[in-house]
Order: C-alpha cells, then sequence, then structure tokens
C-alpha cells in the first residue's frame, strides 16, 4: 500500500506542480501505459526492498534539441595529429553508482540493482557503467515524445588486437555501436552494458582484429584496354561508359571482400562511385557495395604534360579532357573523369573549384613528367611555381589537400615547396628531398606494386617510350624508398597505382622488402591513411574509441607476415562503417538491415 500511495502521490505532484508541465501537454508526457509500467515497478519495489528506485522526466517534449548533422562529411570530423586522441571523458555517474535505464516515452524509470556484482563475476569490468553514459543501447539525448531507437551494438573478441597505431593487444575485445568504435580493451573486461544488450548473434570470435586497409593511390577508371600497345587514355576513350561502370562495380566489390574498407582515387570516377555507393549502404538503396572512396575527381595536367594526351589532335585532346575553346568544362570521357588539361593560374583556380564542386575531397596535380603518358619528360617539373601555388592555395581556402604526381627532383621540390599534403612515386628523392619533405610533414606515397607490374610485363601492350621509362623509373624509385625508410622521420601511406579490386595487399609486402617491419607497413596501409586527406580526414584506420568502425576479422596475424593479407581467404570478416559485408552466411550485399 505504500508503494502505491508514493506512486499516486509522486504522479500527482510531477504532472500538477512541475513548471515545464502544463494541462494541455501532459498527455504527451504521462500515458496510462507509461503509468501502468510505474505502478508496476512500484509494487515490485515494494516486494523487492533491495532494489533501489530513481525516477525522473527528462526533456520537455516541446523544447528545442540540437540534432546532429545528417551530412556524413560532417560527422566526419577531423582531429590534428600531432594532437593526442583521447577517449571522451565519462559523464558523471549518480552517487550510488548503480547501473541500467529503462525509458518509456519521455518518463524517464531508472531500476538500479545494489547487487549487479555478477558482472565481475562473469569476467567483465562494471566500472563503466554509468547510468548517464548515452553510449549504452539508449540515447537520453535523442529522447522527445517516442523512445530513443536501440543502437546496433557488435562485440568483437580477438586473440590478437592490432589497433593500426602501436603494439598489438593479447585476448582483446571492441564494442561496435552503429557505425563507431564505442570500447577497446581487454576481453575480460567488456562493460556489462554492451554485453547484457548484446545477442549471441552479435558476438564474433575472430584470429586477429585489424582496421580496414586503406590504398590511397588508386584510379576508378576501368580496365584501360591498351594490350595492342596503344595509349591507355584513347583505349579508355574508346571503351563505353557503361562497360567501364560495370568494371568498377565489379571492382568495389573485390576491393571490400579484400579488406580494403578506405580508398583515395586520385583521377576517375570516384565521386559518382561514392555516390553509388552511399546509395547501396543505406536502406533499400539501389547503389553499389564498395569501400569508402575520398576522390580527386579528375587530375589537373598542364597542356603537354603527364595528363595530356598526345595521340590525339589538340583540338581533340582538349574536348576530351574537358577543355573548349580555352574554357574548362565538366565534359564527357576523360573530362569528366580522369583529366583536365589547364594552363595559368586563372584555369587552375576554376579547375579545382570545378572538381569540389563534383565532390572532389582532395586535389591531383600533375606536377612532373610521367611513365604512363607517351612524349613527356619523366626529369622534367610540370607547371610553374606560380601555377602550383595557385592551385594549392585554392584548395586549401576549402580545407582541401592536394597530392602530386611527382618523379623528378625538380617536381618534388616544386611541389613540397608549394605546399601540397602528399607526394607519389617519388622516383628520383635525394637526401636533400628526404629532409625537405620531413621538415614539411609530407607523406610519401611509393606506388611501388605499379613499378612491379610494369616490370613484370616486359614491355608488353607498353608504347615503347613508355617501357623504357619504366625500365629507368622502377630502379630509382626502389632506391628512393629504401633510403627515406631508413632514414626512420618520414611518414608514409601506401597505394598502388591499380584499379580497385586488384590484389593491393601486395604493397605492404613490397614496403616490408623496401625495409619496414611488418607494423611499420601495417601502420601504413591502416593509420597513416587518413593522414593524405589533411584536415579533412576522417577518424578512420585505427581501432580506438570514436573511429569509424572499420574492421577486419582475420585468420592468421599480418604482424608475424603481411603477406598473409594477398590470400583473399584469410580475411573471413569485413565491417565497414559497423556493418558486417564479408563473413559466415553474409551475402554479397553485407549484412541485413
Amino acid at each position: 500500500m505504500l508503494a502505491l500511495l508514493l506512486a499516486h502521490t509522486f504522479l500527482q505532484c510531477c504532472v500538477w506542480c512541475s513548471c515545464p508541465l502544463t494541462p494541455h501537454n501532459v498527455a504527451d508526457v504521462i500515458c496510462p501505459k507509461t503509468v501502468e509500467e510505474l505502478y508496476r515497478i512500484l509494487l515490485f519495489e515494494a516486494a523487492a526492498p533491495s532494489l533501489l528506485l530513481h525516477v525522473s522526466f527528462s526533456r520537455h517534449p516541446g523544447s528545442d534539441s540540437a540534432s546532429p548533422a545528417a551530412d556524413k562529411m560532417v560527422r566526419r570530423r577531423t582531429v590534428p595529429e600531432q594532437l593526442p586522441r583521447q577517449s571522451p571523458a565519462p559523464t558523471s555517474a549518480p552517487t550510488d553508482g548503480l547501473p541500467a535505464r529503462i525509458y518509456s516515452h519521455s518518463l524517464g524509470v531508472t531500476i538500479r540493482t545494489r547487487e549487479d556484482s555478477s558482472a565481475s563475476a562473469a569476467g567483465y569490468s562494471s566500472d563503466d557503467d554509468d547510468d548517464n553514459d548515452d553510449s549504452g543501447p539508449y540515447s537520453s539525448k535523442e529522447h522527445g515524445s517516442h523512445p530513443a531507437k536501440p543502437k546496433k551494438t557488435s562485440i568483437i573478441i580477438a586473440d590478437t588486437l592490432i589497433p593500426g597505431a602501436g603494439a598489438p593487444q593479447h585476448d582483446a575485445a571492441l564494442v561496435i555501436q552503429d557505425a563507431l568504435i564505442a570500447w577497446v580493451g581487454p576481453s575480460n573486461a567488456v562493460p556489462a552494458r554492451y554485453t547484457r544488450h548484446t545477442p549471441p548473434g552479435r558476438i564474433f570470435r575472430v584470429p586477429v582484429a585489424m582496421p580496414g586497409l586503406w590504398d590511397v593511390h588508386v584510379h576508378f577508371e576501368g580496365e584501360n584496354g591498351g594490350e595492342d600497345g596503344g595509349d591507355e587514355n584513347v583505349a579508355r576513350i574508346a571503351t563505353h561508359p557503361a562497360v567501364h561502370g560495370a568494371q568498377l562495380a565489379r571492382g568495389c566489390w573485390e576491393a571490400l571482400q579484400r579488406g580494403y574498407t578506405s580508398m583515395r582515387d586520385l583521377a576517375g570516377y570516384g565521386c559518382e562511385l561514392a555516390r553509388a555507393i552511399e546509395q547501396g549502404a543505406a536502406a533499400g538503396g539501389s547503389g553499389i557495395v564498395g569501400p569508402n572512396i575520398y576522390s580527386a575527381g579528375a587530375c589537373l595536367s598542364q597542356t603537354g604534360g603527364h595528363g595530356d594526351i598526345f595521340q590525339l589532335p589538340p583540338g581533340d585532346a582538349l574536348l576530351n579532357l574537358g577543355v573548349s575553346s580555352g574554357v574548362i568544362r565538366p565534359g564527357t570521357s576523360l573530362g569528366g573523369g580522369s583529366s583536365v588539361l589547364v594552363d595559368g593560374a586563372d584555369e587552375c583556380r576554376r579547375a579545382v573549384r570545378l572538381q569540389i564542386r563534383r565532390g572532389a575531397r582532395c586535389i591531383k596535380i600533375m606536377a612532373s613528367g610521367g611513365v604512363g603518358s607517351r612524349d613527356d619528360d619523366v626529369h622534367c617539373a610540370q607547371f610553374s611555381p606560380a601555377e602550383l601555388r595557385t592551385i594549392v592555395d585554392e584548395a586549401g581556402r576549402q580545407n582541401v589537400s592536394c597530392a602530386a604526381h611527382v618523379h623528378s627532383k625538380a617536381g618534388i621540390v616544386a611541389a613540397v615547396e608549394a605546399g601540397v599534403r602528399s607526394i607519389e612515386h617519388v622516383s628520383f628523392a635525394d637526401e636533400e628531398c628526404v629532409e625537405l619533405i620531413k621538415q614539411k610533414g609530407v607523406v610519401w606515397v611509393a606506388t611501388r606494386t605499379v613499378n612491379e607490374i610494369l616490370k613484370q610485363s616486359k614491355g608488353r601492350g607498353l608504347p615503347r617510350s613508355v617501357w623504357e621509362k619504366a625500365k629507368m623509373v622502377n630502379g630509382r624509385s626502389l632506391e628512393a624508398y629504401k633510403m627515406a625508410i631508413a632514414d626512420g622521420g618520414v611518414t608514409f601511406a601506401l597505394g598502388t597505382d591499380t584499379p580497385p579490386g586488384f590484389n593491393m595487399a601486395v604493397e605492404l609486402g613490397y614496403a616490408v622488402q623496401a625495409g619496414m617491419t611488418n607494423l611499420e607497413a601495417i601502420r601504413a596501409a591502416t593509420a597513416n591513411g587518413p593522414l593524405v586527406l589533411g584536415e579533412k580526414a576522417p577518424l578512420s584506420g585505427r581501432l580506438e574509441v570514436g573511429y569509424d568502425a572499420d574492421v577486419l576479422g582475420v585468420l592468421a596475424n599480418p604482424a608475424d607476415d603481411v603477406t598473409v593479407l594477398t590470400k583473399k581467404d584469410n580475411i573471413k570478416w569485413v565491417w565497414k562503417g559497423g556493418r558486417l559485408y564479408k563473413g559466415p552466411g553474409i551475402g554479397p550485399w553485407g549484412e541485413e538491415d
């Protein structure tokens, strides 16, 4: 009877005496079902005095509340690399420190038991079981007049956990909630607030857990089709866009199956593919399955530079590269895909703006001659210093980083001095270049895979001039790479310079052959990947609280031998953004929502 009297008195006081609540909106807050539940709980309290009852109203349903930005680009916040990344401080706990929360509409009913030692007895730590912590299955910040949607929780228990940066941890676990990592620690200390709400089918035991892989230099262009020795750019123009689309859709799926959850596209159709993948990830979406894509859109090349098409007359080349009568336009074929020709500061500035308008997350600059272009010289710098500064400054005004294709020393120095964030290939670097690269904090991307592919081709399917340049560049590129690794002060990320779906993990093996340890190569392929995006880098590449839940479950330990990642069957589980895309019983489109 005492419990009934307390319930009656409490409801009368809350409904009629609380200032924010007035008779016309009481029904929005106290419904018959809530009253019935409260009476039931109070009766239970009378029968079980060991329980402590705490009742409180949550936020007034008519009040304003901030909602998180819907744009994923906003959610992917930036943390400067030089600042230590820390887990968010826990919210203050109630003085009794007891767990659990139940919600009924806008009435918050908390039942906290004093006899919660069963969690510790089961091997889990309840130290973090803070009732005010919103990382549990329901978030009090999301409450209005309806219950919050439960967070989707997965627990991964690993014999070995490779965090991406730092030493591996043994007998470890991590908790995924929705798209983010919510907790990382010893497997015998997973907080009970996660274990009590996670069904057995959402608990995974894996031999090795590690971050999803990054390839920071790919080309979403479709296969080249230049087997007859013709120029690959001409072959692309001659191929119907539908063929490229089919090739790329398959490549995106294959990349994810191989454990690549993020890629930087440095000239191709990545902007468009990124949208298609976002559509595929949505419930009932009509898009495709693939990695997170951070694209440069079309690369910027000077006329007669590495992005030009030397086999075509100048007018035809300009039309196919998105330039007409001296005016840059979105264009078709390569103009909408991989390259655009620009000359002078004004054209450079407008080209940057057009790529950002298209959805580019970075800008690619052809800052020296290249191997795959027929007639330019790899030893020469391309673009004037003023043009380079214009490109970098215009991109920087919108917090977009720049990547520079460079082989020659002159191109390396000019690009680094202009302020690019990463340099690609870096074939003719010397000690002076290494010191400058360290001083400016530029990321080195060696792209050894494409060099090895060209070497193994023995010139088949390549124009003679391209094969001669490939032979010259390959040895010098490896020599420079080894020198920079031995120096110990350069930051590396890994990229293959291939289309998606290739066995891209061979790049880790080439890094180890050049002098990296297994863990250094893993870091270059995970934690260092986002660094190439500068201020717009996502929280990705590490198994840390607050980071994107891009996680691999691997059958063998790459910290002992990175080549295990080149065998697709060794990568048994793939999570991207908290969603399982590969695992036992998982179909080609990933797990159902």
